[in-house]
């Protein structure tokens, strides 16, 4: 019985699970014309108010960038087939 458990475990192919590794929370995405691009999952803005937003989507991709000081120029949410938030494009330039 224990080896029948322990195959079941091991031998699951993981899609079945949908046991998949979860990515960074921010991840640069190569841009063309001297900019940058950052993915940022929508957790790490959850509740953050209108008036901080801006702050926070500045220091969440200055941090990722190694120190660099880029300027954000613009923000685009990602949706889903059901229309929900799945993250932000971050566009910036130095």
């Amino acid at each position: 019985m224990v080896g029948l458990i322990l195959a079941f475990i091991f031998l699951t192919p993981r899609d079945i699970f949908r046991d998949q590794p979860k990515p960074k929370n921010i991840v640069m995405v190569p841009a063309e014309h001297g900019g940058s691009v950052f993915y940022i999952e929508p957790d790490l803005l959850a509740g953050v108010g209108d008036k901080e937003w801006n702050r926070t989507v500045g220091n969440l991709v200055h941090s990722q960038a190694g120190g660099k000081n880029l300027q954000v120029t613009r923000v685009e949410p990602v949706f889903d087939e059901e229309k929900e938030i799945r993250g932000y494009m971050v566009y910036t330039r130095p």
